[in-house]
């Protein structure tokens, strides 16, 4: 199946049917073997917008399907965990596309009910689980009980003040702990090497001078990558790949969204675009697009990598073939 499927469901599907397209469309979706972004990105424009007029029920059956698929676009997923978890269980249970942070977050929001169906998942990070147990059973700290301490040697005022915690202590070290882990991951994040404090003055004015080439230019010198890649970037039929270099250089949406209008601007013909683009953004979790960043950084290293072992093969070649020259009859005769 292909891209073209998803627009064929479109046409057939009736007026005002958000519901059977909202099915119809993800249902397509997981019948794909290894789709290509164009067709995740693809599925998102086409549900998200749709999200606030299906019911329930038909939320459920798109978080059960997409619990399933391996490819699932994680847009899609971190709206559907936003849901109460009798809609999102499936996604926090088995879902690939969530990753340890997404789950922190989630937990910070919702508290028990996800967690619990979280604490289901396999391969759980230790520390997570570790949490979720605290969280679950707040009383339940390494306290000893008056008849233990009757029968030991006293103890400092300061070794009886950290044995005898108060009920709910082991909960706001939970907190305490995820809220930690959160700044530790937000931190990492921050130290972003590409971006500069006139990155965004660059990029904007050179998208809105209209010449492609002057704003690839900009954005291969703010990501330190070459010029090639930097065009690939922004050469696609959508912004998928803008949008992740906007997200991960932490952009404000209404920033990034100017200088995606003035790179794309026929993306943006109707408020329901401008619509779609801003939910995609603050859903687009920054710690993936920093991944494709990376990417994009190790390929422009490979590329000066090969590149700098062909100039240095070069010499040996022009010596082997004037070796070979000199050694010919015909150059012994001149």
């Amino acid at each position: 199946m292909s891209s073209a499927d998803f627009r064929q469901i479109a046409i057939r599907a009736e007026s005002g049917k958000a519901e059977r397209l909202f099915r119809a469309t993800v249902s397509a979706f997981c019948s794909l073997t290894r789709p290509s972004r164009r067709e995740i990105a693809q599925l998102e424009d086409l549900t998200l917008p749709l999200f606030a007029d299906v019911s329930v029920e038909s939320r459920r059956y798109v978080a059960a399907a997409l619990s399933e698929c391996e490819y699932a676009p994680a847009a899609l997923v971190r709206r559907l965990c936003e849901e109460p978890v009798d809609v999102a269980a499936p996604l926090l249970i088995r879902s690939r596309a969530l990753s340890d942070i997404d789950l922190i977050a989630l937990i910070g929001r919702h508290g028990l009910p996800h967690a619990r169906a979280i604490a289901r998942r396999k391969d759980l990070n230790p520390t997570i689980a570790h949490l979720i147990r605290a969280l679950e059973k707040p009383t339940l700290v390494s306290v000893r009980q008056p008849e233990a301490n009757a029968k030991t040697v006293p103890e400092s005022a300061e070794v009886v003040a950290d044995s005898q915690q108060v009920p709910g202590a082991a909960a706001e070290n939970a907190r305490r702990r995820l809220r930690s882990m959160m700044r530790d991951a937000e931190s990492g994040g921050a130290t972003n090497p590409f971006a500069s404090a006139n990155t965004y003055v660059k990029l904007r004015e050179t998208a809105l001078s209209g010449h492609a080439a002057f704003f690839q230019t900009a954005l291969a010198d703010a990501l330190e990558i070459d010029f090639s890649t930097a065009r690939s970037l922004t050469a696609n039929q959508n912004y998928t790949s803008l949008l992740a270099v906007l997200r991960a250089l932490d952009l404000g949406e209404e920033k990034a969204f100017l200088i995606t209008a003035a790179v794309y601007p026929t993306e943006f013909s109707h408020p329901q675009a401008i619509r779609i683009f801003l939910d995609r953004y603050r859903l687009l979790h920054r710690d993936a697009a920093l991944d494709g960043l990376r990417g994009w950084k190790a390929e422009t290293l490979s590329k000066a990598i090969r590149n700098a072992g062909s100039i240095a093969a070069n010499p040996d070649v022009r010596k082997a073939d004037s070796d070979n020259t000199a050694a010919s009859p015909k150059a012994r005769r001149v």
